[in-house]
C-alpha cells in the first residue's frame, strides 16, 4: 500500500535581495493544518542540513508567519523534540514579541540567508513572545539572553528584516572569514576586564574558557 506521507525534503534558502525575504509574511489561518506540520519537517531537516539555530519560512521561499529554532541552554520551553545537540526545538506560528525591557545588548550574528557575514547586532535583553505550535498548543514565554536574541533575529524574518537593518554601525559588518580577528579583539577586553576581576576576587581565569552562549552564536540562523 502506497503512503499519502512524502518525506521530508531539504528545501532551498532564499539570500538577501530575493523578495520574499522583504515581505511581510501572512498569517497562518490554522496552526494545526497537516501542511503547516509538513513545512515544519521540511524546515527541520533544511536547517539541520544547514547546521543552523533557527529558521523562518520565508527563508525556504513560504511567505507565511511561522519559525523554527533551537531553545538555548537555559530556555524555559517544554518540547518533545530534542536536536542533535541536545537544544529543545521550537515551532511557532503566528509569534508575537514584545520587548520587557529598553536595554539592548550587542553580539555577533550570522544568518542562512546572508551566507558568509556576521554582523554585531543589538537586541533586546528580555522579551516575551506569544504564538501557538503546530499542534495548537498556545506558547506564551518570557526570554533573555541568547534565548531571546534567537526569538528576534528568526521573528524579524517574518517582518521583512534582516540582521544588517538592524546594525548601528555596518562597520562591523564582516566577512566570516575575517571573524577571527574581531573574536581576538573581543576576547582580550573580556580577558582584561576578567582578569582585574580575578585579581579583586583572588580567583583564576582560563582564558580559554568560552561559554555555551558564545558557541551558539558561532550558528548561522
Amino acid at each position: 500500500m502506497r503512503s499519502h506521507i512524502r518525506p521530508m525534503a531539504i528545501l532551498k534558502i532564499a539570500r538577501m535581495g530575493h523578495p520574499v525575504l522583504r515581505a511581510r509574511a501572512l498569517k497562518i489561518e490554522d496552526p494545526t493544518a497537516p501542511e503547516v506540520a509538513q513545512l515544519v519537517e521540511d524546515m527541520l531537516e533544511t536547517m539541520t542540513d544547514a547546521e543552523g539555530l533557527g529558521l523562518a519560512a520565508p527563508q525556504v521561499h513560504v511567505s507565511r508567519r511561522l519559525v523554527l529554532f533551537r531553545v538555548p541552554p537555559g530556555g524555559d520551553v517544554e518540547d518533545e523534540r530534542v536536536g542533535r545537540d541536545g537544544f529543545p526545538l521550537l515551532a511557532l506560528v503566528n509569534p508575537v514579541v514584545e520587548a520587557l525591557t529598553d536595554e539592548m545588548y550587542w553580539a555577533w550574528e550570522g544568518c542562512l540567508s546572508v551566507p558568509g557575514l556576521r554582523g554585531d547586532v543589538p537586541r533586546y535583553t528580555k522579551i516575551r513572545y506569544t504564538g501557538f505550535t503546530p499542534d495548537g498548543r498556545e506558547i506564551d514565554v518570557e526570554a533573555e539572553g541568547l534565548h531571546a536574541r534567537v526569538v528576534q533575529h528568526e521573528c524579524d524574518h517574518l517582518d521583512g528584516i534582516l540582521y544588517p537593518a538592524r546594525m548601528d554601525d555596518l562597520s562591523n559588518l564582516i566577512f566570516e572569514s575575517e571573524w577571527k580577528y574581531h573574536r581576538r579583539a573581543d576576547d582580550a577586553k573580556s580577558d582584561d576586564a576578567e582578569s582585574e576581576d580575578a585579581e579583586s576576587d583572588g580567583q583564576d581565569i582560563d582564558p580559554d574558557d568560552e561559554t555555551d552562549e558564545e558557541k551558539a552564536l558561532e550558528r548561522a540562523s
